[in-house]
């Protein structure tokens, strides 16, 4: 995979069949690109190249002189440098680093500070020497900024430029912080941030008034001046700026694509990331295809929303001039075609997300017996639970089905500060009516009125504000029919750090969810499939429920538990890969909307944002009714909104 040659020229001579292969299937590629089936193998593969390039660097006794990232990409990789260094003995002793970037102004000791990042991942964890850490200062005064700058280029130079430049790409297709606009010949300076970058960063600043508007970044020319890059993309968010830096052309407004003509550069993307490139996305258009089930599904349903037609009006001559000749030929006709995929998405369509009792089931998503099933809705937020799958959680209880909701986290760094203040006064308030001591929520109450932008929040407020989402989520499992005894608070460790960064899962987690399905046994278990951040609370979330199911899997009980896949407020399953499509009248909607409601430290004005500024209930809505309108322009009923949903087969 760590090639480090180019992407082969077709006027390569002497090369093999399956090289002749992969120029086919890159020709519209830029840049040399590699996929892999998860962010967790490509990064140890970075990592050993970096481990490798260090070594052989101490045996010629030269100085390795790396140019490092930030951010939850490379956060893996470091994991694994750390790893090397602990148990394979690898020396850092000849490395010198600088990194790409700081947030200005910012001090060191600021938890949201690169410095701070680089010593938590890596630096206090190897032999590194102090003076061979180079990280921009975010704490100089801007006066000094411009020769500051210039000082940090004339050091890099110093050392013969840098062997190795690690790389993360921002929405905008920034590298480093070279937000668009940037000139390919900039060098190390001081920028403003685009408004995208900042909604990235507001989780880490607990909202983006918070995020600073400048940055120190190397630039273009000192990144392209490194004898070798590789860049790291992972998640479905990265996907359409990965097809922009990789097969668009050269511009300022996507820097990225500056790197397309450096000779040593490599783009590591995983299976979500890569998803909008020509090769992954519509691959009958790039070269011959394997025409499996799959694929079939992905060209026909691809081909409809690009003619914009109905499945069942595409016509032979509309097959042949979009790539499937090889198709029609193999399957007979349109027609047939047409049918097949027609019949397909038609059956993917359930009022009876349980399974529907006394009926035949061959052609239905769900099993129809056992009639009553047991079932967990894993919610990893204490209101995704609503928020992504509100419309099935209702019929699910409508329909008799035995429904345990278990929100895995507390959710408490969402909650504000001063609705933890409006909730600790009030708890006082009451106290006192009840002449009971107030002492605790005084101090409480004090710690919230004199906390500091950059302050973790202390165990208390913590509590305060996971008691918060507590209550509405119980208002909420309620509101859909629940008892309370069917409501299952899991406050997995992992989570509980009082900041953005999580802790890497742990057998706890693990356990926790593990105990809870062999309690329940369940019949169905739905859970977040979102995969767009592999540090994200979902996909950690997701990686402990995936786990805990291969642990039990042996189990009888498992052998008849099927498990289902949501998607949360912002993305949807391709309708291609849709397997069950539950549809919501008007007054489901509305019943879904309600719910959503009771979690209000969620609404007006929420603490992650992002750059979406619709409420989450509307985000659901649309996403919901988007996927309905798709559906019925394929040709299929119209309904007012569709949850979807893929099946985790284990």
């Amino acid at each position: 995979m760590m090639d480090t040659k180019p992407v082969l020229s077709e006027a390569t001579a002497d090369i093999s069949h399956q090289e002749v292969g992969r120029i086919e299937l890159t020709r519209f590629e830029k840049m040399h690109v590699e996929v892999f089936t998860s962010s967790n193998i490509a990064s140890l593969a970075v990592a050993k190249e970096i481990a490798d390039l260090i070594k052989k660097k101490e045996a010629n006794n030269e100085t390795c002189v790396l140019g490092l990232a930030t951010g939850s990409s490379p956060i893996r990789v470091y994991e694994e440098l750390v790893r090397y260094h602990k148990e394979e003995g690898l020396s850092f002793k000849n490395v010198v680093t600088f990194n790409l970037d700081e947030y200005f102004p910012m001090q060191k000791s600021s938890a949201q500070s690169y410095y701070y990042f680089m010593h938590e991942h890596l630096f206090d964890h190897v032999d590194i020497l102090p003076e061979n850490v180079n990280i921009p200062d975010g704490s100089i005064p801007v006066e000094d900024v411009y020769q500051y700058c210039l000082d940090y280029e004339a050091k890099i130079d110093s050392y013969g430029g840098l062997d190795f430049q690690l790389l993360g790409i921002g929405r905008t297709g920034h590298i480093g912080f070279n937000e668009p606009g940037s000139h390919y010949n900039s060098s190390t300076r001081l920028v403003t941030l685009d408004y995208l970058t900042k909604a990235d960063a507001a989780s880490d600043f607990h909202g983006i008034d918070n995020v600073p508007k400048r940055a120190i970044t190397m630039g273009i020319k000192t990144i392209k001046a490194a004898k070798r890059i590789v860049l790291m993309a992972w998640g479905n968010k990265k996907a359409d700026i990965i097809k922009e830096a990789v097969e668009g052309e050269e511009t300022s407004s996507i820097p990225a694509t500056f790197l397309q003509d450096h000779p040593k550069t490599t783009i590591l993307l995983d299976e979500e990331s890569c998803s909008e490139l020509k090769r992954f996305k519509t691959p009958w258009l790039v070269g011959p295809v394997q025409w499996t089930d799959p694929m079939k599904r992905k060209a026909i349903v691809w081909l409809s929303q690009y003619l914009d037609k109905p499945l069942l009006k595409l016509t032979d001559r509309e097959y042949n001039d979009h790539g499937m000749s090889e198709l029609i030929a193999m399957e007979g006709s349109a027609y047939d075609l047409n049918i097949q995929m027609h019949n397909r998405l038609q059956s993917t369509i359930t009022g009876w997300p349980g399974g529907k009792p006394n009926a035949d089931d061959t052609k239905r998503p769900e099993r129809a017996e056992p009639a009553r099933k047991r079932v967990i809705l894993f919610s990893p937020h204490p209101d995704d639970d609503v928020i992504s799958m509100g419309g099935t959680f209702l019929r699910l209880v409508q329909q008799g089905h035995d429904v345990h909701v278990a929100y895995q986290t507390s959710g408490n760094i969402a909650v504000a500060d001063h609705d933890a203040l409006r909730f600790a006064e009030f708890s006082r308030d009451l106290n006192i009516a009840n002449n009971v001591p107030t002492d605790d929520l005084d101090k409480v109450i004090d710690q919230i009125k004199n906390k500091q932008e950059d302050d973790l929040d202390s165990l208390e407020i913590r509590k305060i504000k996971g008691l918060i989402r507590r209550g509405e989520a119980i208002a909420g499992a309620r509101y859909c029919g629940l008892t309370d005894d069917k409501i299952h608070f899991l406050d997995m460790p992992f989570y509980e750090t009082g900041k953005s960064k999580k802790n890497p899962i742990g057998e706890e987690d693990i356990q926790i969810i593990q105990n809870l399905i062999e309690e329940v046994k369940p019949h169905q278990i739905y859970a977040a499939g979102d995969l767009a951040d592999p540090h994200g609370t979902h996909k950690v979330c997701l990686d402990a429920i995936f786990a805990s199911v291969e642990r039990l899997k042996s189990k009888d009980f498992m052998k008849d538990c099927w498990v289902w896949l949501y998607r949360g407020a912002w993305h949807e399953w391709p309708a291609d890969e849709i397997e069950m499509a539950v549809p919501l009248s008007p007054d489901e909607v509305m019943r879904k909307r309600k719910a959503i409601f009771f979690h209000q430290s969620q609404k007006d004005g929420v603490m992650f944002q992002g750059e979406d500024s619709r409420e989450f209930w509307q985000r659901a809505e649309d996403r919901n009714g988007g996927t309905a309108r798709l559906y019925n322009k394929l040709g299929l009923t119209e309904y007012e909104a569709i949850e979807a949903f893929v099946r985790y087969k284990y």
